[in-house]
């Protein structure tokens, strides 16, 4: 199996090209083995679902029955294994090989160990079908789930990378939790589930801290509750005393709800609740209590952009079943509650705070409620029930002052009052807190309302439009050299004064220090640029072998070198050979050009100008021949291109040629390859806009060291 972690000759998106080996099964297409297609379409019925090259409905299975081999059922039936376990559909293919009998299998790989498993697990099924012997598909299917949900985001953090996505913003994860990267270099932006890299340290512990942000917001006008921190029960009582009862006993720095007792009414229960709150945090703090429903409002950038409330949780006696039974019966056996973030409720507990509410209605968790009786359990059983549109502009307007005055850029805030529509002040309502890192899924899944896009607010705050979080970054490749036109780039570019980060073949360099002088025409040389967080420019070299066992490290380029192709370099071990497979490698950096950016190609090739046809950008061919027939027939169609007149190299576009430098000046500049890979890099610096005396400047020191004495840019 060779992992493609980036765009590739298959798809723009990783996937997992596996060499299969059916050997003797070569001679046995589907329809001649007896019982095949009824053990495979029992086991696995969604696969009616797979079109295939039939174009309808239960293609593939069609397929089936009329007879297709053993490597186009694995594709199948891996693409529907990790369907199951719950990633969406994706691209597959199944390709002969010279060799009879190998296959190449490509499959969609959302997760390298997930899709590689999916390939095992379907090899095992598709010969227990084969060979007709029983197979356990829900126990592989579950296996296969778990393995699914140790390795996904999380749907807060899945949220932001889609709408990321839809925006055409490149994410890359940063490690096994849900740290990602938003965007390349010098442009990037991180999150981590809802907080960001603009997410202050000081906000954020400012918002741990309860009594202080209750201070805070208090001198800025904001409503809050009041209350004080408290060191002993006797305290707590005291406190509760002075402020009037009921009151709400917490922990001043606790989270998710833990240890907070609210509406408590006599000494007895307000010890109590210090008792346990006293364990969940580092402080106790007593406030009066408000009257109304909890409600959880999210700020991003300075404005509201969902609201959810929350509602008691109830059971109603049956005359028969204990509290706790009725718990289980008509609250947790709600398919909406769960323990993981797919499921907008929580499980309810009869944890203290349950266990005080029973207690007020002289109830326990085995006592048996005569049938009709109404039992609160829980005062605020989730907040799930949307009701963004119904916030008053003064509601808002108070919750994004108190985001404000934390200095939180995405926040949770919690208030309590009877009626969200209108101002808090004629209800008496209050903020309660003010949260940092707020989960998004009651805004993604409310129990109750219509789902709100929090992901794309979240990423339009941090990328504004036009923001896309890309620095320009240019990909050479092609069979013929690549290395002196990226490097001839990054100098020029160096003295334009721009951060420059390159990988090629003779090494990686941040700026202009070489970080290390081993072959870093790969993927991971590549990818430690593109994380670099001074990098503004990144010029990539791609050789044909990177393209074909790696993939792209970038999912998109501004512009795109191919330097040529040369039918004599072959990769057999890939079984690419013949010129049509070898374009097909080179095409992959055509492809991942932007709408915006250019392809450059080399004009004196007549493969490699075939590939301007695919490019979703512009067009800038480069080329020693001036007459060339590629050269004319795109100057007469209104192209660019750079090429040598009078022994001059010179920039060519409606009719005009601007003279740039002549050739007998560039003997420090050209080496074996020659004057064209000087006449490529003229061609970048050309789209990127460096003016013509720089770009002379830079081929008259091109000559200089490339390697000066001065400390690595930091990561």
């Amino acid at each position: 199996m060779v992992h493609l972690r980036g765009p590739n000759i298959w798809a723009y998106r990783p996937v997992i090209e596996a060499l299969v080996d059916i050997h003797d099964l070569e001679d046995c297409p589907s329809n001649l083995i007896p019982g095949f297609y009824e053990r495979l379409s029992a086991w696995l019925p969604s696969l009616v679902e797979h079109r295939c090259s039939v174009g309808e409905r239960g293609g593939f299975l069609k397929r089936v029955r009329e007879g297709t081999w053993p490597a186009h059922i694995l594709e199948h039936v891996t693409l529907e294994l990790q369907s199951l376990a719950g990633m969406p559909g994706g691209l597959g293919r199944a390709r002969e090989t010279p060799l009879r009998g190998v296959y190449k299998v490509i499959v969609r790989a959302w997760y390298e160990p997930l899709t590689r498993e999916a390939l095992h697990v379907a090899r095992d099924l598709v010969m227990a079908a084969i060979e007709d012997r029983p197979f356990d598909v829900a126990g592989a299917v579950e296996r296969l789930k778990d393995l699914a949900d140790s390795l996904s985001l999380g749907p807060s953090t899945a949220c932001i990378v889609d709408a990321a996505d839809e925006r055409d913003i490149p994410a890359i994860r940063l490690n096994d939790a849900n740290l990602l990267q938003l965007g390349y270099g010098a442009r990037q932006r991180r999150i981590w589930t809802a907080e960001t890299s603009r997410t202050s340290a000081i906000a954020e512990s400012i918002s741990r801290d309860k009594d202080l942000t209750r201070r805070l917001l208090q001198s800025c006008g904001v409503p809050v509750p009041e209350g004080r921190l408290v060191d002993s029960a006797t305290q707590a009582w005291d406190v509760a005393q002075e402020l009037g009862l009921p009151v709400v006993v917490k922990p001043s720095d606790g989270n998710h709800g833990r240890g907070v007792f609210t509406c408590l009414t006599t000494r007895e229960q307000i010890e109590a609740a210090y008792a346990v709150a006293v364990d969940e945090g580092s402080g106790v703090m007593v406030e009066r209590f408000i009257q109304g429903d909890e409600h959880r409002l999210l700020v991003v950038g300075g404005r509201v952009v969902a609201a959810a409330r929350g509602e008691a949780a109830m059971v109603v006696g049956d005359g028969t079943s204990t509290v706790r039974q009725l718990i289980e019966s008509q609250l947790n056996s709600d398919p909406r509650r769960g323990r993981d973030e797919d499921h907008p409720l929580n499980f309810i507990r009869l944890d203290s705070a349950a266990r005080l509410e029973l207690e007020r209605q002289g109830l326990h968790g085995d006592a048996v409620p005569e049938r009709g009786r109404a039992v609160l359990v829980q005062r605020s059983g989730n907040v799930s029930i949307d009701v963004t549109d119904e916030v008053h502009p003064d509601v808002a307007a108070q919750v994004a002052l108190a985001a404000r005055v934390v200095g939180l850029d995405i926040a949770g805030v919690d208030l309590v009052a009877r009626d969200i529509s209108r101002p808090l002040e004629e209800q008496q309502a209050a903020i309660v807190e003010v949260n940092a890192g707020p989960g998004l899924l009651m805004h993604l899944k409310p129990a109750v309302g219509k789902p709100r896009p929090v992901g794309r607010a979240i990423i339009d705050d941090l990328f504004p439009a036009p923001e896309d979080g890309r620095i320009p970054v240019i990909g050479i490749s092609g069979s013929r050299p690549a290395a002196p036109v990226a490097h001839l780039i990054a100098h020029l570019l160096r003295l334009a004064g721009r951060v420059v980060g390159l990988a090629s073949s003779e090494g990686l360099f941040m700026g202009a220090v070489q970080v290390t002088a081993q072959d870093s025409a790969h993927w991971e040389a590549a990818r430690r640029v593109l994380l670099n967080r001074a990098v503004e420019y990144a010029v990539i070299e791609n050789g044909g072998r990177a393209i074909l066992g790696e993939g792209l490290a970038y999912d998109r380029c501004q512009i795109g070198v191919v330097t040529g192709i040369d039918p004599d370099v072959t990769w057999p071990e890939f079984y690419m050979e013949t010129p049509e497979q070898l374009a097909r490698i080179f095409r992959t950096q055509v492809d991942v050009v932007l709408p915006g950016g250019a392809a450059v190609l080399n004009a004196d090739d007549p493969l490699t100008v075939e590939l301007a046809q695919l490019c979703d950008g512009v067009v800038v061919f480069y080329g020693l021949d001036p007459d060339g027939a590629a050269v004319r027939a795109h100057l007469r169609a209104g192209g660019r291109a750079v090429t040598v007149h009078g022994g001059m190299a010179v920039l060519c576009e409606d009719g005009i040629q601007i003279p740039v430098i002549a050739l007998d000046e560039l003997a420090p500049a050209i080496d074996a390859a020659g004057p064209a890979p000087v006449l490529a890099a003229l061609a970048v610096a050309w789209v990127l806009g460096l003016d013509i005396e720089r770009m002379r400047v830079g081929l008259r020191t091109w000559n200089t060291p490339r390697i000066p004495d001065e400390p690595p840019l930091a990561a």
